[in-house]
């Protein structure tokens, strides 16, 4: 598989090239750098889901529902100052038609618990945020700076690029995780499965 057991330098360059081959997600790559916005990643499954699907000769969005676009602002915790900038985002890309998932990382502690059941301490950057999303896979962030793609990824790209979906129990349950594999294997038979 490309770029599976390559450097983390040639992993970089191959996920630029593959992420320019989709023309939507590289559109809000290309364009989050106008909102002003700092502290952000344009991340997550959008990011390996685009690289599972070079790999596996598919329509560059097969599958993906959506892009997360995260920030940290601990400034301004307040609902309001979020929408303010949710909305900015959405109507920058209202003309791609994919939904753009917006959450300032600094406030999720404020509504966790009431989606998923048990609280959370509150991360101090957009980067101790990434290092608890589900998967080792999914725990990745993008963005350009001088038309450098900088890559934030804490488990490293190889689960990426191998198709492998390992849980990163820092934060998630069994039952999320598992709700997780039986979404994505449904959709690429090509990924293996660590157990719980």
């Amino acid at each position: 598989m490309i770029g599976f057991n390559c450097d983390v330098e040639s992993q970089v360059e191959m996920l630029h090239e593959i992420l320019q081959k989709n023309d939507v997600i590289y559109q809000v790559i290309l364009r989050a750098n106008k909102l002003g916005i700092e502290k952000y990643y344009i991340g997550a499954g959008c990011i390996c889901q685009s690289v599972w699907n070079y790999q596996n000769n598919l329509n560059p969005m097969y599958g993906i529902s959506d892009i997360d676009f995260v920030y940290f602002n601990d400034n301004d915790l307040s609902y309001e100052a979020e929408n303010a900038i949710i909305l900015k985002v959405k109507n920058e890309f209202s003309d791609l038609s994919v939904d753009i998932d917006i959450k300032n990382q600094a406030r999720v502690h404020l509504w966790y618990k009431k989606h998923y059941g048990y609280d959370i301490s509150p991360y101090n950057s957009v980067e101790d945020a990434i290092n608890t999303w589900p998967t080792t896979a999914t725990s990745i962030g993008v963005r350009l700076e001088d038309s450098k793609l900088i890559v934030y990824a804490p488990f490293g790209m190889n689960d990426m690029f191998g198709q492998i979906i390992r849980a990163n129990k820092t934060q998630i349950t069994k039952e999320t995780y598992m709700q997780k594999c039986n979404k994505w294997t449904s959709k690429w038979n090509s990924l293996r499965i660590i157990e719980w």
